[in-house]
């Protein structure tokens, strides 16, 4: 069903923002930057065609990272088709910080995984 897909984020949940910050861009020298989402300040990254986003959230350990794939549409249909074989779906389809779609789900052993589609995609195939 993914087979046409591509990872395109990674998205780390962290406890205090500004430490991540420092850690992935002044320690590791990662082009990471803040940035100001609808639900507050986050950070992102580019790698090449490789998004790493952070989002300060309360999370235990094994919540994060989560791995994202990319959609150039469709949402819903994946929704649905997911949850068909029986998938557990953590957050339905939803808006991302920047104003995308995301649909979070784990798989057997409890991994995170996520889709995303930009903006003004269409949510039906």
């Amino acid at each position: 069903m993914l087979s046409q897909c591509r990872v395109g984020a990674i998205v780390f949940f962290v406890s205090v923002l500004d430490r991540a910050l420092v850690f992935y861009r002044d320690t590791l020298g990662l082009p990471v930057a803040e940035v100001e989402g609808h639900d507050g300040p986050f950070a992102v990254g580019q790698l090449g065609e490789l998004t790493l986003v952070f989002i300060a959230r309360p999370a235990k350990a094994g919540d994060s990272p989560v791995v994202v794939f990319n959609l150039d549409g469709g949402i819903d249909d994946y929704a649905e088709a997911l949850a068909a074989k029986g998938v557990e779906i953590v957050v339905p389809v939803s808006e991302a910080p920047d104003g995308g779609l995301t649909l979070d789900f784990i798989d057997p052993d409890g991994n995170g995984l996520s889709l995303y589609q930009p903006a003004g995609a269409p949510r039906r195939r």
